[in-house]
C-alpha cells in the first residue's frame, strides 16, 4: 500500500446495538486493535412486527454514530476509512431509507444495508482470523438480535452460508411472553429453532461437522457465566475458550427457571442481557441437540472484524498486492505481529526457535511430547525475548505476562498459558512449586512447560552471541549421557560457554549428562 499504516473504523448497526472497532494496519505489526465501543440502542425495538423503526430509537441511533465518528477522528481515522454497515432490522424496515438519509444528512456517514449472505460472509471472514479452522469442517454461527447466520467451513473454504431470522429480540418479541418463561413457550421456541436450522443440519450432518465455533455476545456472555459457575477467572478475552455441552446443560437449567429480577443477579450476567438471554439459551441448546454437538469453541472475532479484513484486502487488491496476509496461517501470522509490536530481535529469534526445533526433533525418543508441543515450542522461542521491550533485567517474567495478554489469535487458552510458560523459564530459575501459576496447572502440562522450557534455555544459549553461530544441532543418546553435536560456522566459545551454563534444566528433566561437541 502507498501509506505504512492505515486506520479503520468498521460500524456495525445491529438490531441490539450499534458497535464500533477501529484498528490499525501496518506493515509486519499486523492489525491492532485502537479502541472499541458499544451502545445498546435497540434500533429494532419494536420493529420486528411493525416493520417500523421507532423514532425515539433512530434518534438515538444518529446521536450514537454522531459520537462514533468524533471518536474515530480523535484516532486519526480519516473519513473515507470509516465504513458502516446496517443488518437486520434496518434491513427489513419500511423505514430504512428515510432512516439512513438522515443518517447521511447529520452525519455525514454512509450506511450499506448488507443481505443475511454478506452478513455471513462477513462472520466467517471474521472467525476465520481468529480462531484455527482446519481439514475437518466447523459449524459457525452468530446470534444477532434479528437474525443468527449459519456457515459451515473448512480450511479450504466454505460449504454453507445462510441467515436465518431468529434472532434472540425477534425471538424474544415473538414468544416469549411470561416471565420465568413457561413450558410452553419453551416448545414453540424449540419447534420454531428445528424448523429454521432443517437445511444447515442436513449440510453438516453430511460434512460429518463434530465443532461449532460461536462468535456472538449471547454465546460469549453464556461462556463467561459457565466461566463463572465453575470458579474459572474472568478473562478480558474468550477467544478459542470452549464450554462444553455439560457444563451448558448446568447453566441452561440454573438460568431458565428464573424471573428477570433473579436472573439479574446471576454472575456474569449482562444487564443489557437479562431478557434476551433466555431465548439465547434456547437456541444454544437446540444447536447442541440437533448439530449433536460436545462443544463450542468462542470467537472474538465476528462482523465487525470480518468487515475489517475484507476492506482491508480490497485495499490491498487496488493496488496490486498480494493477499498473502490474509491467506497466511493465524497462529504464526499472531505470533509475529506480537512480536513486531514489542519490537523484538527478529533474526535472534528465529534462529532459537530453530535451534529450538532441532533439539526438540533430536530429542523425541526421551520427551515422548506430541507434534502439537512442537508448534508450541517453535512459538516460545520466537516470542522469548519480547519482554526485553519493557526491560532486560526481567524480560522473561515481561515475557510471559504480555504472551498471556497479547491476545495471539487461534491458540486455545492452555496453548496460551503454556506457551508463556516456556518463555518465563528460558532463563534464571526453572519451573516450580512455588511459583502459583505453575503451580495449577495440570500435571501434562506441567512436564510439557519443564521439558520445552529445558530445550530452549539451552537453544537460548547456543545462540547467546546473537549472530547466528549454530548452524545445526542435533543429539547422540548413549545410556545416561547425551551428546550435543554442534555445527558452528566460526569458534563457538561463548555459546558453548552458554549452553554449558544453562544445560542443567534440561539434565534434570530427562534425567541424563549433556555433554557439547563441536564439530
Amino acid at each position: 500500500m502507498t501509506t505504512e499504516k492505515l486506520r479503520v473504523a468498521a460500524i456495525d448497526l445491529g438490531t441490539n446495538s450499534f458497535h464500533m472497532i477501529i484498528v490499525e494496519e501496518s506493515r509486519g505489526k499486523g492489525i491492532v486493535e485502537i479502541d472499541r465501543v458499544k451502545n445498546m440502542i435497540c434500533i429494532g425495538r419494536g420493529s420486528i412486527s411493525t416493520k417500523m423503526l421507532d423514532e425515539g430509537a433512530m434518534q438515538s441511533g444518529i446521536a450514537a454514530l454522531k459520537n462514533f465518528l468524533v471518536l474515530a477522528a480523535h484516532h486519526g481515522v480519516a473519513p473515507e476509512n470509516v465504513i458502516a454497515f446496517a443488518t437486520s432490522a434496518i434491513r427489513e424496515a419500511k423505514n430504512r431509507v428515510d432512516f439512513l438519509k438522515r443518517v447521511r444528512d447529520e452525519t455525514g456517514l454512509k450506511v450499506r444495508v448488507i443481505s443475511g449472505r454478506e452478513e455471513a460472509e462477513f462472520i466467517y471472514y471474521g472467525v476465520r482470523n481468529a480462531v484455527k479452522i482446519g481439514k475437518a469442517f466447523d459449524l459457525l454461527f452468530d446470534i444477532g438480535g434479528g437474525s443468527v447466520e449459519f456457515i459451515i467451513a473448512n480450511n479450504k473454504g466454505v460449504q454453507l452460508l445462510e441467515s436465518r431470522k431468529i434472532g434472540v429480540a425477534r425471538m424474544y418479541e415473538r414468544f416469549v411472553f411470561s416471565d420465568p418463561i413457561v413450558r410452553h413457550d419453551i416448545k414453540m421456541l424449540e419447534q420454531f429453532f428445528s424448523a429454521e436450522m432443517v437445511s444447515a443440519v442436513a449440510e453438516a450432518s453430511k460434512l460429518k461437522v463434530a465443532r461449532a465455533i460461536a462468535s456472538s455476545g449471547t454465546a460469549q456472555n453464556i461462556a463467561r457465566m459457565i466461566f463463572a459457575m465453575n470458579g474459572s477467572p474472568n478473562k478480558a478475552s474468550l477467544n478459542n475458550s470452549l464450554f462444553t455441552r455439560k457444563e451448558f446443560q448446568a447453566l441452561y437449567t440454573a438460568l431458565i427457571p428464573l424471573g428477570s429480577l433473579e436472573r439479574r443477579k446471576f454472575t456474569g450476567l449482562d444487564a443489557n442481557r437479562v431478557d434476551l438471554i433466555v431465548p439465547g439459551l434456547i437456541l444454544i441448546d437446540m444447536i447442541f441437540r440437533l448439530f449433536n454437538l460436545n462443544e463450542i469453541v468462542v470467537s472474538d472475532y465476528a462482523l465487525r472484524e470480518g468487515m475489517v479484513l475484507h476492506y482491508l484486502k480490497d485495499q490491498f487488491n487496488a493496488v496490486g498486492e498480494q493477499e498473502h496476509e490474509f491467506e497466511l496461517d493465524i497462529r504464526k501470522e499472531s505470533v509475529y505481529e506480537l512480536g513486531c509490536r514489542c519490537d523484538w530481535n527478529r533474526k535472534h529469534s528465529e534462529h532459537v526457535a530453530t535451534l529450538s526445533l532441532q533439539l526438540f526433533d533430536s530429542l523425541a525418543s526421551l520427551h515422548h511430547l506430541e507434534a502439537p508441543y512442537r508448534e508450541l515450542l517453535e512459538c516460545a522461542s520466537l516470542l522469548h525475548n519480547i519482554g526485553s521491550f519493557i526491560s532486560i533485567s526481567s524480560h522473561h517474567k515481561h515475557s510471559q505476562y504480555i504472551i498471556l495478554n497479547g491476545e495471539l489469535r487461534g491458540f486455545s487458552p492452555t496453548e496460551i498459558e503454556i506457551i508463556a510458560h516456556v518463555a518465563r523459564y528460558h532463563r534464571k530459575s526453572p519451573p516450580s512449586e512455588k511459583h502459583t501459576a505453575y503451580s495449577i496447572l495440570k500435571p501434562t502440562q506441567k512436564r510439557a512447560v519443564d521439558v520445552l522450557s529445558g530445550i530452549l534455555r539451552l537453544a537460548n544459549g547456543l545462540e547467546r552471541g546473537h549472530r547466528q553461530n549454530i548452524q545445526h544441532a542435533a543429539v547422540t543418546v548413549k545410556g545416561s549421557v547425551i551428546t550435543l553435536h554442534i555445527k558452528p560456522r566460526f569458534e563457538p566459545d561463548i555459546e558453548i560457554w552458554s549452553a554449558e551454563l544453562l544445560k542443567s534444566w534440561l539434565e534434570t528433566v530427562l534425567q541424563k549428562t549433556i555433554i557439547i561437541e563441536a564439530s
